[in-house]
């Protein structure tokens, strides 16, 4: 809707008292008929009509974000920056406009309006960290960086970041990454290489690998480290903000609305928190916030007294009464937009040596007097920093009526690599609960409540529950497997009258036929690399490229005190 110049009363400095109120009412019944016009179109839309890349959009959002700039432009925000280091440190001599605090400004709530004002196209620059050597998820990051691990059948974790990103109108892009970078890197360039920014070629998706330097022989410390290395790259870029994010979680964000949050509060930090119960909340990095939502004090993973005293009011963050008794503490989920002038200060004057932004860069910004807000985000979301952790959320979208994380969300979709296979096959197979990814082949087997991976082949007669199947890379010719036979080799899949429960299969494994992987004896951890598998948490992980020959068992270990020599029958089906 258009809103006419003569329709906004300003007021005059002689009677702003007195107009105060009116204006604040003509103010929201405008807004809420934008919003209320918005929301009507959208679901006037016709359900098969295409939905627009994010680029366009993000176009037409701007249009009718123009009529709530009439509104929301007469409030003067102050210059983003930094106070002076003298003044920052004592927490005052910095003059703040007045700030009404609103649920909905730190709420992730659908209903809420986004008017970013610059765009976050040209004003903010995402940078997600890739981890580090990912030893937890250990052995699929033995081959790969963490943000490369494949999940649910056809994507890796790096795309969930980088989509929210894309969906969030945020098309200028940095990976940050040291450890095993290569698939990482050649996903990256085959997924976003060559599509984004548009026309005007003002996107792009980059991988900054860690290296060392005349000024800084050392590789990445931690978060604040590896940006800091590249602060002299970041501090080109015309922007007002930078947004730091995790390579390794699962989740669905609008940063638009984060981004807002940040300027409406005139925050220096903004920091997404998850609101916890009382079991979750000795997992986490626990904050404590004021009645305007500001963090006040920070506990790592507390317990017993310390525990109690993180508590907090989460109506404040915009939960009803309700679920906020539910969950009354807040955890940090490692993502900040913080203000460019800001992150300058931090790292190179106030916490030149500091390497991790969650214990040491954010903590010290809150005791030096800087404004480090808390933006709500009750959604699903997930760490994937374990087999465990990895297992349950890659399963938890075959959950069913409803999926923890759902990919088909037409709104906000997820992006890929593009790698135009074929269609899946499935020929006289019995597959229940289950997601299966492109380009695979199933022939007569059973799949129950599992996740099967692209170019996944698996053979007669075989059964598959509750397991991940990674997939393939690539297809071998009838050729190929015909010269393996010969050999006495083995094709890449599952083989015939396999049995496998409760496991994750890596990427290329060969698997003979009558191999049975099921953990029989309940063996919560154990370490068999030369034998192609390990288990953790009670999970089979077979290695990617391993080759289980026909009739091995790859599970139990242990028979009560005798151990098993590798491969030998541990019992007869």
């Amino acid at each position: 809707m258009n809103v006419p110049l003569a329709s906004k009363a300003f007021p005059s400095p002689s009677n702003a008292a007195g107009d105060q109120l009116q204006s604040s009412k003509r103010d929201k019944a405008t807004i809420d008929d934008a919003m209320s016009s918005s929301k009507n179109k959208n679901l006037n839309r016709n359900v098969d009509e295409p939905l627009p890349s994010p680029y366009h959009a993000a176009a037409a959002a701007s249009t009718s974000c123009d009529s709530l700039r009439l509104v929301l432009g007469a409030r003067a925000r102050r210059p983003r920056g930094v106070a002076s280091s003298s003044s920052a440190a004592a927490g005052v001599g910095r003059r703040r406009r007045p700030f009404v605090f609103s649920p909905r400004a730190v709420s992730d709530s659908k209903s809420s309006q986004t008017c970013l004002d610059p765009d976050a196209s040209t004003s903010v620059l995402g940078i997600i960290l890739g981890g580090g050597a990912g030893t937890r998820l250990y052995p699929l990051t033995k081959k790969r960086a963490k943000p490369a691990v494949p999940l649910g059948a056809n994507y890796r974790l790096i795309d969930i970041p980088v989509s929210n990103c894309l969906n969030s109108n945020i098309s200028k892009i940095y990976v940050l990454t040291q450890f095993n970078s290569a698939s990482l890197n050649r996903h990256l360039s085959r997924a976003y290489g060559n599509n984004i920014g548009g026309y005007k070629n003002e996107g792009f998706v980059e991988v900054l690998a860690a290296q060392q330097s005349p000024d800084n022989p050392n590789w990445f410390q931690g978060t604040a480290d590896a940006v800091r290395q590249y602060l002299w790259l970041f501090e080109e870029h015309n922007v007002m903000e930078f947004l730091i994010l995790a390579g390794d979680h699962l989740y669905r964000m609008d940063y638009e609305k984060f981004i807002q949050a940040h300027r409406e509060t005139d925050s220096d930090i903004t920091v997404a928190a998850l609101p916890m119960d009382e079991k979750r909340a000795t997992a986490f990095g626990l904050m404590k916030i004021d009645e305007e939502g500001r963090i006040v004090e920070f506990a790592e993973k507390p317990k017993g007294e310390q525990l109690k005293a993180m508590m907090v009011d989460t109506t404040i963050l915009g939960l009803d009464d309700e679920r906020a008794k539910e969950m009354p503490y807040i955890a940090s989920m490692g993502i900040y937009v913080i203000s460019k002038n800001v992150m300058l200060q931090l790292l190179r004057e106030q916490f030149p040596g500091a390497n991790d932004f969650g214990s040491e860069v954010i903590p010290g910004a809150t005791n030096i007097g800087m404004r480090v807000q808390a933006y709500l985000y009750d959604g699903y979301w997930e760490d994937i920093g374990t087999i465990e952790a990895f297992y349950n959320a890659n399963l938890g979208i075959t959950k069913k009526p409803i999926p923890d994380f759902s990919f088909y969300d037409r709104s906000a979709p997820i992006y890929t690599q593009p790698r135009h296979l074929p269609p899946s096959k499935v020929l006289d197979a019995d597959v229940t609960d289950s997601v299966i990814g492109e380009g695979c082949v199933i022939k007569n087997c059973k799949i129950h409540h599992s996740v099967v991976g692209l170019r996944s082949c698996i053979s007669e007669g075989a059964i598959i529950e509750d397991s991940l199947l990674m997939g393939a890379d690539y297809y071998e010719t009838e050729a190929d497997k015909k010269l393996l036979g010969e050999k006495g080799g083995i094709p890449i899949g599952i083989g015939k009258n396999c049995h496998i429960r409760r496991a994750i299969i890596d990427k290329n494994a060969r698997i003979g036929d009558n191999v049975k992987i099921i953990n029989v004896d309940n063996v919560q951890e154990a370490a068999r690399e030369t034998d192609g598998y390990f288990i953790k948490s009670g999970i089979v992980t077979v290695i990617k490229d391993a080759l289980l020959p026909s009739g091995t068992v790859a599970c139990t270990i242990y028979d009560g005190d005798r151990r098993r020599a590798p491969g030998q029958r541990l019992y007869e089906e």
